[in-house]
């Protein structure tokens, strides 16, 4: 059996191995995230959602994940 290739990026500070060729959108399915309540930063710039199905993460790329709070 195959193993499958990972890389490691940090996402929101902690280091993480995640598998090669995932676009943000893929990171973020991934790692169980709802895609529709989150704020990305890629590398210290604001990731815009309709470009979250296009770049590739690469090695050793910085995410922070922000989630959204509903409230009042």
């Amino acid at each position: 059996m195959k193993q499958e290739e990972t890389i490691a990026i940090q996402v929101n500070g902690e280091l993480r191995d995640v598998p090669t060729g995932l676009t943000m959108l893929g990171l973020l399915h991934f790692l169980g995230i709802n895609e529709k309540r989150v704020a990305v930063e890629w590398n210290r710039e604001i990731a815009k959602p309709a470009l979250w199905a296009e770049g590739k993460i690469q090695p050793g790329d910085e995410i922070e994940v922000v989630h959204f709070v509903g409230g009042g």
